[in-house]
């Protein structure tokens, strides 16, 4: 009965295997149907999310402004520059990620703090997932609270663009399964108790109750590949950051919520 039940797994492990790579065929979700993770959050993480004193993501955005006011020896302050009108961040957040001409590169909005600080600052990058740059990056993301994502696709974009929309179809793993698996098709179920949301970035740098502490989308895409047991990439990679702009026009029109709060 045991090698009947292990042979039936088997075959079901290989047919798994064995389905399409990839679903990049299958439809976007509809602009009609997109709802923020915070719809999908129980009563009380809402409250906490919405209390300012309470919510634990504002710790980070303090810290982050006293970092952005700052200056040493050997640069100048964020905001000595940013005071200035047209270099206003009230909608950074929102329209990122961003074609960099410079370096003819696709960033994320930590991708941009760390270029300025080395173009304008001459200061050292952060590393991804630090106190630091999750501080800044959740102070100038929480500028854009309540403004509607909405980012631009031009032409230098659309290759990046389309291969962070094959990411988030394409299966993978042990467990054969992609992105838009659980968050299309089953948004709204549960899951172990939970329910799935429809996987949208725009909360993000957001503290998670799970991690009991801010991180970046990054970490959360680092999560999700692991949980279908997918090698992940790096902090910071092209592959995740074209996926975070794939996520960002899917989410067009809800608006920020930086710091969110998170299951």
């Amino acid at each position: 009965m045991i090698a009947r039940r292990a042979f039936m797994l088997s075959l079901l492990y290989v047919a798994a295997c064995n389905q399409p790579e990839t679903d990049r065929a299958l439809p976007d979700l509809p602009r009609e149907d997109t709802r923020s993770g915070y719809t999908f959050l129980t009563p009380e993480t809402q409250a906490l999310q919405d209390d300012a004193f309470a919510n634990p993501g504002f710790l980070w955005v303090d810290r982050g402004e006293a970092m952005f006011k700052a200056s040493s020896n050997v640069s100048h302050s964020c905001a000595s520059c940013h005071a200035q009108g047209d270099l206003d961040l009230s909608r950074a957040a929102a329209e990122h990620p961003k074609y960099d001409a410079r370096s003819a590169r696709l960033v994320n909005l930590e991708g941009r703090i760390n270029l300025c600080r080395e173009r304008h600052q001459n200061a050292a990058p952060f590393a991804y997932e630090t106190a630091e740059l999750l501080s800044i990056t959740a102070y100038v993301a929480s500028l854009s609270q309540g403004v509607p994502v909405q980012v631009e696709i031009p032409a230098q974009m659309e290759t990046a663009y389309q291969q962070g929309r094959d990411y988030f179809f394409t299966r993978r793993g042990q467990m054969n399964l992609s992105c838009s698996q659980c968050h299309d098709d089953n948004w709204g179920q549960k899951l172990r108790g939970d329910t799935i949301s429809q996987g949208h970035g725009n909360g993000f740098p957001a503290y998670r109750l799970e991690w009991q502490a801010l991180g970046s989308l990054h970490r959360r895409f680092r999560d999700c590949d692991a949980g279908v047991r997918a090698e992940p990439y790096a902090y910071g990679s092209d592959i995740y950051v074209a996926l975070e702009l794939y996520l960002a026009k899917r989410a067009e029109g809800l608006a920020m919520e930086t710091p969110a709060v998170r299951r």
